[in-house]
């Protein structure tokens, strides 16, 4: 057996829990491949059936700057194809994790005609929106290089097969920022997709509910750390709108935990206020205590919102740090949370902001359009043709003719 260039360069999803799940043996069905792909895809494969079938290579890319990470879409395609007992090759141009320009072949498949035509809508479906948001998640660790990053997407994905996608994104994103220097996403909420990032488990104490519950701040965190005492008791600080005093009061309670760097604050404070005992006057002066420069050059509204305005601003995560320092709580971590997408977090670095965890799912592509995958067929029997307009798919093909049968 030969190995295509795809298998020897992608790391081996296909091992992982998180990946193999959404390939039960319901979903490679031809029936139901049929009834998700466009109808003139099933039309051309019938009439290719009845006319005759070639050999035909295609060009997948991406219009917009992206990170390669097209595992889920190659593992998917290779179940497909062994199910049908078809020979295939990948030529991948951009390994897994490597930035690809807008326009850029990222990979070129080739095989029998009557088997690829119906699984392009399918296959596009699974590359285009996890390398826009793998270079996303890349963005903001890299601009944070000294911040965890904890992948918070699930809740705001349609589904679990989104949710896969957007967790395995956030992974290669992130293996990417960490061969640069940054310490990236250490893990996700979320048990499924935990393998993506080398566990078993999600991560998370607790919600918003848990406080309501309780009644209190610190009754949900002496729950909390009764019920599991060996955790790190990560607290969130902004339910009742106290959070420099709930985040004192805890650790107050736990001075144990607070001296051994166990214990956390979680700022996840509403956008339509500021945290207590801040204003816009005062989050000015905190900010050009600390980050001065941070203010004196042009800003948009938005990043002026990051770095002064109300929810979990920069001025906001300094304001926790300097009463947490000033209480004697210096190894208590701050947690934010909140809209922390590209911007934001570049807003945080120019802020030197003292975050030590960030917990988000806003590599999630803001602008969905800008996710579209197209593949273009540049070769048929061997000779080149493409559609008018795309012949800068030409280029850089070269293509290896490399066989490829995992079912000898």
């Amino acid at each position: 057996m030969r190995m295509s260039l795809s298998q020897q360069k992608l790391t081996n999803l296909t091992d992982l829990p998180g990946v193999t799940q959404a390939f039960s043996s319901t979903a490679l069905m031809d029936s139901h491949i049929r009834a998700r792909t466009d109808s003139y895809f099933n039309r051309v494969r019938d009439l290719v059936r009845r006319f005759g079938d070639c050999e035909v290579t295609y060009a997948f890319f991406i219009r917009t700057p992206v990170i390669s990470a097209p595992s889920i879409m190659l593992a998917w395609l290779d179940s497909v194809l062994a199910a049908r007992g078809c020979c295939y090759s990948v030529d991948l141009l951009h390994a897994e994790g490597k930035w690809v320009g807008a326009g850029e072949p990222l990979l070129y498949i080739t095989g029998p005609f009557s088997q690829l035509v119906d699984l392009e809508t399918i296959l596009l479906q699974k590359l285009g929106c996890a390398c826009v948001a793998a270079l996303r998640a890349y963005q903001m660790a890299l601009s944070l290089p000294k911040t965890r990053f904890l992948a918070m997407d699930a809740r705001h994905c349609a589904g679990y097969e989104m949710q896969e996608l957007m967790a395995y994104a956030a992974s290669v994103g992130s293996r990417a920022a960490c061969k640069d220097g940054a310490i990236g996403f250490v893990g996700t909420a979320n048990d499924a997709v935990a393998p993506f990032f080398g566990g078993t488990q999600g991560f998370g104490t607790m919600p918003h509910a848990l406080i309501g519950y309780a009644g209190s701040t610190l009754r949900a965190a002496e729950m909390f750390h009764e019920q599991f005492p060996d955790a790190n008791l990560i607290v969130l600080v902004d339910y009742f709108g106290q959070e420099l005093t709930d985040a004192l009061a805890v650790c107050r309670h736990f001075p144990e935990l607070a001296k051994q760097g166990r214990l956390s604050v979680r700022l996840d404070t509403h956008g339509g206020r500021f945290i207590e005992n801040l204003n816009p006057q005062d989050s000015y002066a905190v900010l050009n205590r600390h980050a001065p420069d941070a203010l004196r050059r042009y800003r948009s509204d938005k990043e002026l919102h990051y770095l002064i305005g109300t929810g979990v601003s920069a001025a906001a995560i300094w304001k926790m740090r300097d009463t947490l320092d000033e209480a004697g709580f210096p190894l208590v971590g701050i947690v934010g949370s909140s809209g922390f997408g590209v911007t934001k977090c570049a807003c945080m670095a120019d802020a030197k902001a003292p975050l030590d965890v960030v917990g988000t799912g806003s590599y999630i592509p803001k602008l969905w359009n800008e996710t579209y995958a197209t593949a273009d067929i540049i070769s048929y029997a061997g000779v080149p043709r493409v559609k008018m307009g795309r012949e800068f798919l030409f280029p850089t093909f070269q293509h290896a003719h490399t066989s490829k049968n995992q079912h000898d």
